[in-house]
């Protein structure tokens, strides 16, 4: 599929932009803006990402959804592993790779803020160009070994800043400044009926659901998203959300800047 950066996008499991989907690993490309993308990974056990690297310029973050996720952080390659609901990220030139180092499948969301082109570099990869036709910052680790493992992040289940939002609640995963975008988990309870539509003049809003029906309301009416739907609203658009079912709703928040129109 194509994207289309001016207008809101509802996915359903399985849908996006497909760059691999063989039987040892799944590649979807969820969101493709300048100032982010978002891709979603199923590693099967055995699956690596790339050797140890450095971004110079941009962040890649992890989420983990499903399975156990073997991360290899700072200048000594730290293994740490993070089960589902941990949040990983690597800031600029902090070293980091990662791998399915278990027995079962692993999928988690990958976000690179701002993109610098990894989209393009995965679809290189899929289509067989030579690798220079993609500009994609990524880089040997240096020399020095890069920034200290103290200035990656690593936040397991649960753990992050809980805020309460009226009945509702949150856990703040990840609040810039590096990166420019935040990830909270909300928990909606039964019967939430959203606030009144709303658009931001320079936030773009992802809503990935965990558990539950996540009722979306958009320009073209309301829209139900069940677990494993990514719903994406570009900024200007007026947009709200409800549980409207009888169970509430576990979904992630990403949001990310923009300068404002």
């Amino acid at each position: 599929m194509e994207f289309d950066a001016d207008h809101p996008v509802l996915l359903h499991p399985g849908e996006g932009e497909t760059i691999f989907d063989r039987p040892e690993r799944t590649i979807r490309i969820l969101a493709d803006r300048d100032e982010l993308a978002l891709t979603c990974f199923r590693y099967e056990p055995g699956q690596e990402g790339p050797d140890p690297h450095v971004h110079r310029q941009h962040t890649d973050a992890f989420y983990v959804l499903e399975g156990k996720l073997d991360f290899g952080l700072g200048p000594e390659v730290t293994r740490m592993t993070g089960t589902a609901g941990t949040f990983a990220a690597a800031p600029p030139n902090v070293v980091h790779t990662f791998r399915n180092a278990s027995d079962a499948t692993v999928v988690f969301l990958n976000i690179h803020a701002p993109s610098m082109g990894f989209a393009e570099m995965l679809r290189a990869a899929r289509d067989g160009r030579a690798a220079d036709e993609a500009d994609f910052d990524q880089f040997e680790p240096p020399a020095d070994g890069g920034r200290p493992l103290s200035d990656a992040e690593f936040r397991g289940r649960g753990e992050g800043q809980s805020i309460r939002i009226g009945e509702n609640s949150a856990v703040l995963k990840a609040q810039g400044p590096e990166g420019f975008f935040s990830l909270a988990e909300l928990t909606l309870e039964p019967g939430f009926r959203g606030a009144a539509p709303h658009r931001h003049r320079a936030l773009d809003n992802g809503f990935y659901v965990l558990e539950g029906t996540l009722s979306l309301q958009l320009a073209d009416g309301w829209l139900d998203a069940g677990p494993g739907a990514f719903g994406l609203i570009p900024q200007g658009h007026p947009h709200t959300f409800a549980a409207k079912s009888k169970k509430g709703v576990r979904m992630l928040n990403l949001a990310w800047g923009h300068q404002p129109r």
